[in-house]
Formats: C-alpha cells, sequence, structure tokens
C-alpha cells in the first residue's frame, strides 16, 4: 500500500465544505497505545459504517497523523484493501481509492495510525505538572470543534449531528494502553482492566450516539474526590496529588446540580457516572466532553486559604454551565440567545472574522 500526500485522484474531494456521503459511522472501536515519555501514541480505529452509495471512495478526516495499514470489510466477510492512501494537509482529508467497487450495506473500516502528542491545547495533546518534585508529562484530548482528527482517522463533522437525515453521530468504545501507574479515563466507565507487566490495558464501556468532538481521553497521575447523587451517579473530582482538598466545593455544586436538573427538567442524568477533572494546560475554561468534563484549574479548584470568596461564584456557574448541555430543552435555549438573535438580523450586522 503506498501513502500519497498530493494526487489527481483527490482534487474532486478538495475545497469542499463537507465530507461526500459515501458512507456514514455507525460506530467506532478506538485503541490507543501512548508513550508519555516519547510523547507519542499509535493506535487502531475500526469504523462501522453503512455504506450508502455504490463507491470505489472513502473520504474522512485526518490531520497530523500517518496512516499505515488499512483495510475495508463488507457484510460478507469480504476484505478490500485501497490501492491508493492518499493524505491532503490543506483540507485534513483522507482519500481511500480501490480497485473494486463497495457495494451498499454494511462493513468495517479498519486503519492503523500514529501520531505525537503535540503542544498546541487541540487534537490529542501533551501537558506538564509537577508530581513528587519531578515534571511529568499528561495526555489530554480538546476535540471541539473539529480536532478529533488529530487523534485518529473520523468522520469529524459535528455540525451535521442534527441536519440530515443521515446523521454523523455514532457510539464510541474505546481501549487504552497505558503504563500501570497511570490514570486512564475517558467518557464512560472503565468495563475492565488487564495488567501485563508494567502496561495497563483499560477497557471502557460503549458510550451513547454522540458527537466527535465530545469524545475525550485524559490520562496522567491524580487524586480524586467522590460523592453519589441521590439517583446513584457518581460524581468526581480529579485533581494533583495532594490537591484533593480543592475540589471540595466544586464537587458539593456537581452533585446538588444533578440532583436540581434532574428534577427540574424530569429527565434523568444518562450516564452512571460524571468526571470532572483539573487540567494544568487548557485552552479554554472548560469542555462539556460527555462524562468526563475538563477544566483549567482555576475554574475547578478552590483552596480555603488562598482563593478569593468570588471565586466560589466562578467555580458554581463553571460547574452548572458545562454540565448543562447534557439535557436538552429548548425554552432555555431561546431564552439566552433571544437577544443575540435579534442583533444579528439589524441591517448592519455582518460577519465577524477573527485573525490568527
Amino acid at each position: 500500500m503506498e501513502t500519497k500526500t498530493k494526487e489527481s485522484v483527490v482534487e474532486q474531494f478538495k475545497g469542499q465544505a463537507r465530507l461526500p456521503r459515501f458512507a456514514i459511522p455507525i460506530s467506532y472501536h478506538l485503541y490507543l497505545k501512548l508513550d508519555l515519555t516519547a510523547c507519542t501514541f499509535s493506535g487502531t480505529v475500526q469504523v462501522h459504517l453503512n455504506i450508502l452509495e455504490h463507491t470505489k471512495f472513502l473520504v474522512l478526516n485526518v490531520l497530523e497523523l500517518d496512516v499505515h495499514q488499512v483495510c475495508f470489510t463488507n457484510s460478507n466477510h469480504q476484505t478490500y484493501r485501497p490501492c491508493e492512501v492518499v493524505l491532503d494537509g490543506e483540507d485534513e482529508i483522507l482519500v481511500l481509492v480501490f480497485d473494486e467497487v463497495l457495494s451498499v450495506g454494511d462493513g468495517v473500516l479498519e486503519i492503523d495510525f500514529t501520531g505525537a502528542l503535540n503542544q498546541h491545547l487541540k487534537g490529542l495533546y501533551k501537558c506538564t505538572y509537577v508530581d513528587g518534585g519531578m515534571k511529568k508529562n499528561m495526555a489530554v484530548t480538546q476535540f471541539e470543534a473539529v480536532d478529533a482528527r488529530r487523534c485518529f482517522p473520523c468522520w469529524d463533522e459535528p455540525a451535521l449531528k442534527e441536519l440530515l437525515i443521515h446523521s454523523l453521530q455514532a457510539t464510541f468504545k474505546i481501549r487504552i494502553d497505558v503504563p500501570s501507574e497511570l490514570t486512564a479515563l475517558s467518557n464512560m466507565p472503565i468495563a475492565d482492566e488487564k495488567l501485563d507487566e508494567n502496561i495497563k490495558t483499560v477497557y471502557f464501556e460503549e458510550s451513547p450516539i454522540m458527537s466527535t468532538y465530545l469524545v475525550a481521553v485524559v490520562v496522567g497521575v491524580f487524586d480524586h474526590i467522590e460523592e453519589t447523587t441521590a439517583d446513584g451517579i457518581k460524581v468526581r473530582v480529579y485533581c494533583p496529588v495532594g490537591e484533593s482538598d480543592k475540589g471540595k466545593f466544586a464537587l458539593n455544586v456537581a452533585v446538588k446540580s444533578l440532583d436540581i436538573f434532574t428534577r427540574y427538567f424530569s429527565t434523568p442524568y444518562p450516564l452512571s457516572k460524571l468526571d470532572m477533572v483539573a487540567v494544568p494546560e487548557f485552552s479554554g475554561g472548560a469542555m462539556e466532553n460527555y462524562g468526563l468534563i475538563t477544566y483549567r484549574e482555576n475554574e475547578l479548584l478552590y483552596d480555603d486559604l488562598l482563593s478569593p470568596a468570588a471565586r466560589k461564584q466562578i467555580i458554581s456557574y463553571m460547574a452548572t454551565d458545562i454540565m448543562f448541555p447534557e439535557w436538552k430543552i429548548w425554552t432555555q435555549f431561546l431564552r439566552q440567545t433571544a437577544d443575540g438573535l435579534r442583533m444579528d438580523a439589524l441591517e448592519q450586522s455582518h460577519p465577524i472574522e477573527v485573525m490568527k
């Protein structure tokens, strides 16, 4: 198999606002192996697909990854390997070209890949923390809005989750290999762990249907505290080692908020756990990953001796605001955004471009 960076075959897919709809993902089975010393990772993704039309092409999103072995297996257990694999960094796409036509129906696309933990606070990135006086690396994901493609090949178009008949939302089943002394977290509770010498394989339960930008992984060394809601939901706050007391205020707010939201919306929280993680290097205030919310440290931790009292208000706001997307109700959406929509409808309104 030859991997190419520029090829005429990709021209028909370049400059397009959306990926072509040859296929849609149904579920992702994602395996990641992290090396926090070398700051690299390798992985395999098995994407269970529904092929929507007869095609010789599959096009998905990839950025800053090296793609290795690729194969597609249909529902009749016939295996097809692409004759061309074209990576286009400008359009952030991976084009797979097959000699034979892939028929309409279900199948599994399997891709092996490798990448580096970047320092750009997006995708799967590394940040540093101090443990026992030593500086160590942590792996964190930040996929909103379209940076899941930096971690694994995928149909990374979250904006289409409710706008098309064929949704690009899917379920995710994640498995991670990490050094045995580290804690590995993801959206779902841990289903199983297996230890092979100094490597720990962590298996997570399969997620509900969700967008790629809500997938999350955090790997590092933490202390944690936990409480349980009235409905039996385990809520945990993960803190730097030795600083678990700083997470007590946020934990208390989160537990009470979950109970209040459940009663107010008459809808239970959909998962069996909620993890809140303090991240030392983070691009925003917080990110509402499904079941694994990541926060900038000062947005989650409160020091009774050093933090100003006003910080409690900020932490309370961040904790409840970030949990809010777990519930959907349009009256709240309209109430909060009506002013913005009204202003945007004025004749003098115009697009705003933020230069990077």
